[in-house]
């Protein structure tokens, strides 16, 4: 197969970028998105070339540091799937493949592909765990969990911190990343005593770090690749709004 990329290049933030093309041959049909630019960076470095940069670590689905924009897409074409479980076959051969970096504020370009998405870690930071010291690792029916909560959690819980969702808004909103950790503590016993402090702590750092609102397009969760519901938005505004009437006095 073969291919003409279009791919964006940038020095470092400060730079000024453009897309630039690539034309890139023998590719085969089950080769991962990632492997095909490795094999195009080869062929740079080959020819004496700086290589494209891009974020990359398990290429298994699990870590989310595969974050690129293909085709107008995160993660390019498909449903539940990372950049590194695209496969070329997905693509037309002949075809012209755009690739950038996510489009954020709160997300700054490092270079090339690359982006700056520590603005998560500050928002879990912030308030994403249980603070209070809760013992050993209970007996699995310790403490009883009806399997609908358990299974609303475990959906949180499977949010890897991509960014995808954040790239997809056009607000550059990342209230579906901010839900889905504030859900996988509040639906569980030992991360309800703090959710509402949790709720209104991370809110408020992700409007400091520069996201943007929420308007309900569910942009969000149509291009997340753990198929992580709006539904914790919701459950996010419901506790947001509660934390405002209960907060205590300072």
């Amino acid at each position: 197969m073969e291919f003409t990329l279009k791919i964006w290049r940038q020095a470092n933030r400060s730079a000024k970028g453009a897309f630039v093309d690539y034309k890139i041959a023998d590719i085969e049909p089950d080769m991962s998105f990632l492997e095909m630019l490795d094999v195009l960076n080869e062929r740079i470095v080959l020819e004496g070339g700086d290589p494209v940069f891009f974020d990359h670590d398990c290429r298994e689905g699990i870590c989310g540091a595969c974050s690129l924009f293909i085709n107008g897409r995160p993660h390019g074409k498909g449903e539940g799937t990372t950049t590194c479980q695209l496969y070329m076959r997905n693509f037309k051969d002949g075809a012209t493949i755009t690739v950038e970096p996510f489009r954020a504020m709160a997300f700054p370009v490092i270079k090339d592909l690359t982006v700056d998405r520590s603005a998560f870690d500050q928002i879990i930071q912030a308030g994403g765990y249980v603070s209070v010291h809760t013992g050993g690792i209970p007996d699995g029916n310790a403490i009883p969990i009806p399997k609908e909560d358990a299974d609303m959690a475990m959906d949180a819980a499977s949010c890897i911190g991509c960014g995808a969702c954040v790239a997809a808004c056009k607000n550059a909103s990342a209230m579906l990343f901010v839900a889905a950790k504030v859900s996988q503590l509040a639906l569980l016993p030992q991360g309800k005593v703090e959710n509402e402090r949790r709720a209104r702590a991370m809110v408020a750092k992700m409007d400091e770090l520069g996201f943007g609102n929420c308007t309900n397009t569910y942009a969000c969760q149509a291009v997340c690749p753990k198929h992580v519901s709006a539904a914790h938005i919701a459950r996010l505004n419901r506790t947001f709004i509660r934390s405002g009437f209960n907060k205590p006095k300072e």
